[in-house]
């Protein structure tokens, strides 16, 4: 049973940002789906964010040659700096400069074919090396209290040395979306991809959060294709469970997929009303505009 390393920190972390998108077409033929922002910050940019409050100082982008608009986000933007500071903007000069934060790398690494989540997380090996890791899926917006749920996560590491997955009850007739857990305690013991709801094992649904070692690697490099014929990063987890151990952190806070519209639509209002300024708008608009526009309206 493997449970210790020298040193226990997690101070790397991949987000796979190559899929189309295709909900969201066309807003997304020209910008990423995960440029699109929660009120004025790209959900991108938000996942880094979570990732640097939990201690992470790389994040390894897994994009693609199609969406170059991604990394430059995270760059320099020299010319836009000399406007702002030229217009005294010093609000927005301060938010193009506070993009990255300092002392965080990026990694920029391609995944040049679809071939599902498992293959985007191998795509980061050579970066990621002999190191424990993070993922993070930035459509799963989690708005928690502290420091994030990765944080929380990070902390079961260092204090156990248990590896780990964040998950959230969902309805039985949702199974079919997510992987989903079997438990023995807190630990996790078994996982299956998007099961049927009539043989799902559980209603954990496993929510974009994963702290993994990197004996994954050679798994997912030989693993066959799952569940739509990728190839599936629970099936490479499923094969370390009796090796390693891998916990279940339950979601401390709300999560908004915001890999759909409603979700999307729902993180941007929660999010609004964390502005106060922009609360008081937007709840005088919804209760004395909106509704009444629309009370009368069929739906």
């Amino acid at each position: 049973m493997h449970l210790l390393r020298f040193t226990l920190s997690v101070e790397i972390v991949v987000l796979p940002v190559a899929g189309l998108g295709s909900r969201f077409l066309p807003a997304t033929k020209v910008t990423p789906k995960e440029m699109l922002p929660i009120v004025d910050v790209p959900l991108v940019q938000l996942a880094v964010e979570e990732a640097v409050r939990a201690g992470v100082r790389e994040i390894v982008l897994v994009t693609s040659p199609l969406k170059p608009t991604i990394e430059a986000h995270f760059r320099e933007a020299t010319a836009l700096e000399s406007v702002l500071v030229h217009k005294g903007n010093k609000l927005g000069l301060d938010a193009v400069r506070n993009t990255l934060p300092e002392g965080v790398v990026i990694h920029v690494v391609f995944q040049l074919e679809a071939l599902g989540l498992g293959h985007a997380v191998l795509c980061a090996k050579d970066i990621v090396g002999n190191r424990p890791f993070a993922v993070m899926l930035p459509d799963d917006l989690i708005d928690s209290s502290g420091l994030g749920c990765l944080a929380d996560m990070v902390e079961i590491y260092k204090e156990r040395g248990s590896y780990s997955l964040a998950v959230e009850n969902v309805a039985i007739e949702h199974t079919n979306k997510y992987g989903i857990a079997t438990l023995d305690g807190n630990r996790i013991i078994g996982l299956v991809e998007k099961p049927d709801p009539s043989v799902a094992p559980s209603t954990l649904a496993i929510v974009g959060r994963y702290i993994l070692p990197p004996e994954i690697f050679p798994v997912l490099e030989t693993i066959n294709a799952g569940a739509g014929g990728e190839i599936q990063l629970t099936d490479g987890i499923s094969a370390l469970l009796n090796t390693y151990i891998f916990e279940i952190q339950k979601l401390n806070g709300t999560r908004y997929d915001c890999g759909s519209k409603l979700g999307h639509l729902q993180a941007n209002i929660v999010y609004a009303f964390k502005d106060k300024a922009l609360a008081e708008q937007l709840y005088h608009w919804l209760n004395e505009e909106f509704l009444l526009s629309y009370s009368a309206a069929p739906i």
